[in-house]
């Protein structure tokens, strides 16, 4: 996954900004903070790891944190192309951003046909299926930390997980 803070002479199609991320329901908003968050290394990881056992309990945090570590491998070692994200603090959403919280937010919901299409669009299609599956599991818990009390509806300030706002 390639980090967009650093400038280039073109910007890869997958980093164009499409939108916000305040823009984003949370769950999609989540999606594309943990996405930012675990690609900014350990100390990051260490934080979001807090954050969903601190919501889910410690079994159910670590059950998420590995479906999302499992999500990030695939990606990373049968993706059609790397994915591009921007900085963590970064207002922006990248079209590639924009799929994956798309991508998650359909599993999340049942929609399994549409998050198999959106994961043939960021792993080889052999790789979807396991994908979308693990998406299913990560985006489940992404929707039980916004619709429980201390993690609900996103404001201005927090909805459990880290939010840029303009």
């Amino acid at each position: 996954m390639t980090d967009m803070s650093t400038p280039e002479t073109t910007p890869p199609r997958g980093g164009a900004p499409v939108g916000f991320l305040s823009e984003l329901p949370p769950v999609e908003a989540g999606a594309v903070l943990c996405l930012r968050q675990w690609c900014d290394g350990a100390e990051g990881r260490r934080r979001m790891s807090q954050d969903f056992a601190a919501a889910l309990g410690s079994r159910s945090g670590e059950a998420a944190i590995r479906a999302f570590e499992d999500l990030c491998d695939l990606c990373t070692r049968h993706g059609r192309r790397p994915l591009m994200r921007h900085h963590l603090g970064c207002k922006c959403l990248g079209a590639d951003e924009a799929c994956f919280a798309n991508f998650i937010a359909a599993a999340s919901e049942g929609s399994r046909e549409d998050a198999l299409l959106f994961a043939t669009l960021i792993v080889r299609a052999d790789m979807a299926p396991w994908l979308a599956h693990l998406a299913e599991t990560f985006g489940l818990s992404l929707r039980r930390m916004a619709a429980t009390p201390a993690h609900g509806p996103a404001t201005e300030t927090g909805s459990g997980l880290p939010r840029t706002l303009h």
